[in-house]
C-alpha cells in the first residue's frame, strides 16, 4: 500500500503554511513591541517637557 504523491505535497505545504504563519507572527508581534516602546518613549518626553515647563513657571512666580 503505497501512498499517493500529492499526499506529500499537501503535507509539505501544511508544514510550510504553519512555519510561515509562526514566522510572521513573531516578526508582528516585535514589530508591535517596537511600536509601543517608541510611542511610550514619546509620551516619557512629553511628560519631561510639560514637567520642565511647569518648573520654569514655578521658579519665575517666586
Amino acid at each position: 500500500m503505497t501512498i499517493p504523491i500529492w499526499i506529500y505535497a499537501v503535507v509539505v505545504g501544511i508544514v510550510i503554511s504553519a512555519i510561515m504563519a509562526i514566522k510572521t507572527g513573531r516578526e508582528e508581534r516585535q514589530l508591535e513591541l517596537e511600536t509601543i516602546e517608541r510611542e511610550g518613549e514619546i509620551y516619557m518626553d512629553r511628560l519631561e517637557k510639560e514637567k520642565e515647563l511647569r518648573n520654569e513657571g514655578n521658579a519665575t512666580s517666586e
